[in-house]
């Protein structure tokens, strides 16, 4: 990937990872704190280690594009749902501003991770959604069955049904 296609792998996911971080933000706030604990299935993660990792993880992996290394570090540990959701608020934005900022040749640059990957900073990017959205569907899942709302997440659920603008047909 050359320093033009990185720049512009990275402004296209950057735009969407922007719209994602409320989508994530409003899941990450429904898990209700005295469920927390909820998992569907003994094999499962509770909804509480879920939140944890996919909070930690979405920073971690923009850490990482940032510094032009992944150095494994584990989920954070965190004391409550709000907690999280505090973290989530504060590191994201913060981090992803960072990763806005650097410059196509760093974007470029291939970093090795997790012994099975070497790819310019700029894919990881798409890597940081997918792992994202795949998590948080999981989280989403869990929310009925705990007693939570489902939010809006690519249009109306049943808790909040889509609401069209003023004006559209």
């Amino acid at each position: 990937m050359n320093h033009e296609q990185a720049a512009f792998t990275a402004h296209m996911f950057i735009d969407g990872l922007e719209r994602e971080y409320e989508i994530t933000r409003r899941v990450l706030a429904a898990v209700p704190e005295g469920k927390k604990d909820y998992r569907p299935d003994e094999n499962a993660r509770t909804a509480f280690a879920l939140a944890s990792h996919i909070a930690s993880s979405d920073v971690w992996f923009l850490h990482g594009i940032e510094k032009g290394e992944f150095i494994p570090e584990g989920d954070k540990k965190f004391r409550s749902v709000a907690e999280i959701v505090a973290y989530y608020e504060k590191e994201f934005p913060a981090a992803l501003k960072k990763v806005k900022a650097l410059p196509p040749e760093k974007l470029a640059k291939i970093i090795p991770a997790f012994g099975m990957f070497e790819l310019p900073a700029a894919a990881y990017l798409a890597f940081l959604n997918n792992h994202c959205i795949h998590h948080r569907g999981q989280l989403a899942a869990y929310l009925r069955p705990m007693g939570s709302k489902v939010p809006n997440i690519y249009g109306g659920s049943f808790d909040e049904p889509m609401q069209m603008p003023a004006g559209a047909h």
